[in-house]
């Protein structure tokens, strides 16, 4: 990059103080956060990882240097939105991603849902596909996502989107291609999960597995001391009460 070409000193700077800012905005929202999917969070979370985004470009196209910071799953794939201010409809899109880790549970649980629906298991239950089509048409999708370990799956990623629209859609307007109408310009909002957000639970303040382990341990043999004081004092009791008779 030639020197012309390269951000000023002053704007590096500036992008430095809109970091400052959005850390701020993003620390109120969280103090009056309403509710766990609050969309003010999520606006600032995103804001805040544009500035550092910002911040981090101009820190490397004037001084060569990077900061410590990443943030992963912001909006940056989205444009900006377009939509009305005030939405007449609404369209919801939901993705969930799944494992199949424990074929065997699942195609039990699909055999037990076809026995019970037609007094018998046919040949759909046994197979993975099959049993999959059974489980996914008996179950609504959230309480598959609430039960997936019973189905013998393992969840992976999920993102949900919220699109604004004009007026909602005639019946059977879209269902032949659901997901190729959707206009970027016009999402609302979007929610993400992912296991890239997870803290590292294996390693708190310096816990390892194996300490967790004796933890466990000491904690089971302690409630098993309790237990048998309780049980020793109430037979105490009991032997008292009968004395007094």
């Amino acid at each position: 990059m030639s020197d012309a070409a390269q951000p000023t000193a002053a704007e590096v700077r500036a992008a430095a103080e809109a970091v400052k800012t959005a850390l701020d905005r993003h620390l109120a929202a969280v103090e009056r956060r309403s509710g766990e999917d609050d969309p003010a969070v999520y606006e600032a979370f995103n804001e805040l990882a544009a500035a550092a985004e910002a911040y981090d470009e101009l820190l490397y196209d004037r001084y060569d240097e990077v900061t410590p910071f990443e943030i992963p799953g912001a909006d940056d794939s989205l444009p900006p939105y377009i939509g009305p201010e005030e939405p007449n409809a609404l369209s919801v899109l939901i993705r969930r991603d799944y494992a199949v880790v424990e074929p065997q549970r699942l195609l039990a649980q699909a055999q037990r849902v076809e026995a019970a629906e037609y007094d018998e298991s046919g040949e759909a239950s046994g197979t993975v596909h099959g049993a999959l089509g059974i489980l996914f048409g008996e179950f609504e999708a959230d309480e598959i996502a609430s039960r997936h370990k019973e189905f013998g799956l393992e969840e992976g990623d999920s993102t949900l989107w919220v699109t604004a629209a004009d007026e909602t859609p005639e019946p059977g307007e879209w269902l032949e291609t659901p997901f190729e109408q959707i206009d970027p310009q016009r999402v609302v909002c979007r929610f993400d999960a992912s296991a890239v957000f997870d803290d590292d639970v294996d390693d708190i303040d310096g816990i390892d597995d194996e300490d967790a382990e004796e933890i466990d341990d000491a904690a089971g043999e302690l409630g098993d001391d309790l237990d048998a004081d309780v049980d020793e004092a109430e037979d105490e009791d009991l032997e008292r009460l009968d004395a007094d008779r």
